[in-house]
Formats: C-alpha cells, structure tokens, sequence
C-alpha cells in the first residue's frame, strides 16, 4: 500500500501542455491555478469563456477533503477514526465515497489493495507515527489487526472490530482529491481541462489552446530525483490518470533499501520486478487505488487481472531477469501511447 498523502515526492506521471502553434492566434487562452494539497502541489488548466476564477472554491474543497482523509490532521475523520476504540459518525461528505471505493478495488485485487494497512505503513516509517525496525514477529503481530473485513462502515459510519485496527488513504486520496476538483468544475460547465494533484490527474476534453488532446508523460524509472525523463507519452482523453512507482521512495535501515509499497498480506514492502504501474480508468480514485494494487502483485498478476478489467487501461514499466526495462501496455492504448527507448 502507498502513502502518499502528506509525503512531498517527485511524481512519475507529469503532465506535459502542449502548447499552441503560431498560427493558432485566435485560440483560446487557457486558465490556470496551482496551490499546495495534501504534502504535494495542484496544478489545473482549464477553458472558460466566461474567464471564472475557480482557485478559492478549490483550495475550500481540497481543505473539507484534508479534514475527511489525511491522516496528518490529527482532527481530521480518518485520525479521529485511527485514535478511536470503537469508530465514529461520518459527518463531512468525503470519508465514504473513497472507503466504498477501496472495498471495491480491494475485493477485486484479492487484497493488494487494503485501508486498513496503516499499522503496517507506520511500522515501516511511512505514515505520521515514528519508524520503528520491525523484525518477522513484530509484523506478525501487527498483520493481526490489518484487513478490510476488521471494519463495518456505511454513509454515517465506520467501525472497527479492534481497537488497534487504523484507515491509510495514502493509497487513493490523491486520486480522490483530484476527483472532486474536477467534480466541482464540471458542476460550473468547464467541459475542457486537465486537472493534476501530486501527478494524478483527470483529463478532459481537449486543449482547446493547440486543438488537441491532452497529454501526460511517465516519469523513466532509470531517472533521478536530479535528472528525469520520460520513458512514455500518453494522450488522455475524459479520463483519469496516475502512476504507482518504487525508485524514489524508499527507506534505507542498515544498509538495505525498504520500498514504500507495503503488502498488506505479508506485511513487508513489496519486493517486485514491477518498477512503475500507470493506470487509466474513468475516475481518478479508481485508477489510484488499482496502481497501488498492481505493484503490491507485480506485474505478471496485473496483466492477468488487466484481462479481466476491460475498464481499465495501463501501461506497466518493469525490470527482465537481465536488469533491462521491458514495458507493457493494455490494448486499449496501443493508438495512444509512444514509448521511448
């Protein structure tokens, strides 16, 4: 499971504009606003006749979103949930919809996907709580009170079975957030724009300024946090973006590197020749989750799952045997996709 909530990382999906070309004077100018949100960065551009400027209402609703799911807010619904021994009332309208979601998604991954990880991503020094060394007896220990079944919730509540149970939405809420921002923009008549939080992002409609779709490129996982580039460029169009990936996050103790993917079923970070899982789907929560989930399995039971989600697109960047990238993309994107050596 990923936490990416607070944690302020490089993304491995950047959006790329495209602009204009000269003759294209008379096309309409985009709009743009950028803000800060759950430990990372927004950025969106969208058309507007009516030039709207949308940036106080969308920074309010990232805020009511921080105080339903970010586990950093220690007033926010998920902490009161983590801190309580029982569960609480849901009273703000952005707690249920992401956990109905991960229940879906965890459900179909057989468990990859799992809320309930957060003892776990503590354990290994990815969450709020300090990091601690967890030896084979520790993590048995904790893998006792992870698990979706451990919880009962529905539109006015959540409940756990165990005190010790906790929620991560590392995972999805980066995905969420982006899901309502763009929510609310179409509620306004925007029907052409790219919405981007932490590199997870919906695209619609076009980009009106160069006359055609948008397109994000992936993040080459043989890149530094120093020096990028892209090893895919993607077209997206009325739908979700985001990519999962293992080569900038990590945690090193005594000399050996820990993954920042943790598994919910053995508790340990997820040790796969999967280096990155980009995920296209009709929302962006959805997507965000099954990213997660794909480098929990790996990338040889995500192709196999793949087959059986038609609504579900993505372009998989793994390592053979022989240290080489070999990459993976669903049918669907083949028109779509160009990949660079």
């Amino acid at each position: 499971m990923e936490h990416r909530l607070q944690r302020v990382l490089p993304s491995f999906l950047l959006v790329i504009l495209i602009a204009g070309t000269a003759f294209q004077r008379k096309a309409p100018v985009p709009l743009r606003m950028e803000g800060a949100t759950m430990g990372t960065t927004y950025h969106i551009t969208y058309f507007d006749k009516k030039k709207r400027d949308f940036k106080k209402s969308v920074d309010s609703l990232l805020v009511i979103v921080n105080r339903s799911i970010n586990t950093y807010d220690p007033q926010a619904e998920v902490s009161l949930f983590n801190k309580s021994t029982k569960g609480v009332a849901i009273r703000l309208p952005y707690l249920y919809p992401p956990i109905k979601k991960a229940h879906e998604v965890f459900a179909a991954s057989q468990g990859a996907f799992d809320l309930t990880v957060m003892p776990l991503v503590n354990a290994w020094g990815f969450g709020p709580a300090k990091p601690m060394k967890p030896d084979s007896s520790k993590i048995d220990s904790l893998r006792t009170f992870v698990g979706f079944q451990k919880i009962r919730y529905t539109a006015d509540s959540v409940v756990k079975s165990d005190p010790r149970v906790q929620l991560d939405f590392g995972g999805i809420g980066q995905g969420y957030g982006a899901d309502v921002v763009a929510g609310f923009l179409r509620s306004k008549g925007i029907t052409d724009m790219l919405v981007e939080l932490g590199g997870e992002g919906m695209a619609v409609g076009r980009n009106l300024a160069s006359g055609k779709p948008w397109q994000v490129g992936i993040i080459d996982p043989r890149s530094t946090i120093d020096h990028q580039f892209f090893k895919a460029y993607v077209t997206v169009k009325d739908r979700s973006f985001t990519t999962a990936g293992n080569y900038f996050n990590y945690y090193e103790i005594d000399g050996r590197k820990y993954s920042h993917t943790i598994d919910p079923q053995t508790g340990f970070p997820a040790q796969r020749a999967l280096l990155s899982a980009s995920v296209f789907a009709a929302d962006c929560m959805t997507a965000d989750a099954w990213d997660t989930a794909f480098m929990v399995m790996g990338h040889e039971k995500a192709i196999g799952l793949l087959t059986q989600h038609p609504e579900l697109e993505a372009i998989l960047i793994y390592s053979r045997p022989d240290g080489k990238l070999e990459t993976y993309a669903t049918p669907g994107l083949k028109t779509s996709v160009i990949f660079e050596p």
